[in-house]
């Protein structure tokens, strides 16, 4: 189902999601977003007023673009819930959903709640053709984690300061992990990488590596593996999003290619927004 964006912290995470008409609001009121209703009765050229999630949030902030480091975060978990919600591929709009189980059961992680936010980032994507490692990426827009001490609501637009990255081997996927902080955040003007974050909140990096590692165990899985669990630099993780910017870029056949065209992993999306189009 579609997400309620008003729905309480309670309801997220011990009831189903279930669907409002509501408007979302960044947290900077740049940007203006609006869950949809069904995916049959909307316009691809137009969703209730907006576009995508996915395909029509900017990447990077423009009231940012000439500082380093700087991108957009779409919120699909707020720290503390337990819902796992995603932005649907496949949906005119791309709106955030709760995933289900195989029995079509709202799924929820039961490990614990989160102590981040996250969500992704806009016009990325991480394609499975791209390796790393030996191993494919997820095929899914590249996941960001928010480590400052406040809770974004879900759906929120936030420019994040990136602080690093963390590469996760889930069941045989590359699944990037983006490390940043909110600017908005009482400490970002003093948090600029992961030592900094290490020196003003100390043990965060051992907590993020324990989470990755052992949150599927709970329902019977194994343990995942790192790449490494010292987190990568600034300038690599800016590196890793480039190329996922360019993959989503060659998705939506902005360099002249449409990706579709070469790749069986696209099956399904759905690419009419018109940031997609440009």
């Amino acid at each position: 189902m579609v997400i309620n964006q008003d729905i309480r912290r309670e309801e997220i995470i011990f009831s189903p999601v279930s669907y409002t008409n509501e408007t979302i609001s960044s947290d900077n009121d740049t940007t203006s977003l609006t869950a949809i209703k069904s995916a049959s009765s909307v316009s691809s050229e137009l969703i209730f007023g907006f576009f995508s999630y996915w395909h029509d949030v900017e990447y990077m902030p423009s009231s940012h673009k000439n500082e380093k480091g700087i991108i957009n975060m779409v919120t699909e978990i707020p720290m503390y819930v337990a819902a796992k919600m995603e932005v649907d591929k496949s949906t005119p709009g791309n709106p955030i959903i709760q995933v289900s189980n195989k029995d079509g059961s709202p799924r929820y992680y039961t490990y614990g709640t989160t102590f981040f936010n996250y969500g992704l980032a806009p016009q990325t994507w991480e394609d499975p053709d791209l390796k790393t490692g030996g191993f494919g990426g997820d095929n899914d827009p590249i996941d960001v984690m928010e480590l400052g001490s406040t809770p974004l609501k879900m759906g929120s637009v936030t420019p994040c300061r990136v602080l690093g990255s963390l590469e996760l081997i889930d069941e045989g996927e590359m699944d990037h992990k983006i490390l940043c902080i909110a600017l908005s955040d009482p400490d970002s003007s003093r948090i600029h990488n992961m030592d900094d974050l290490e020196t003003i909140k100390p043990g965060t990096i051992a907590k993020i590596v324990h989470w990755w590692k052992y949150y599927k165990t709970s329902d019977g899985k194994a343990v995942n593996s790192l790449g490494s669990e010292t987190p990568r630099t600034v300038d690599q993780a800016l590196q890793v999003l480039e190329e996922v910017h360019q993959r989503w870029r060659s998705l939506c056949g902005l360099d002249g290619t449409r990706r579709t065209a070469l790749s069986s992993h696209t099956d399904g999306f759905w690419l009419a927004s018109r940031g997609c189009r440009k």
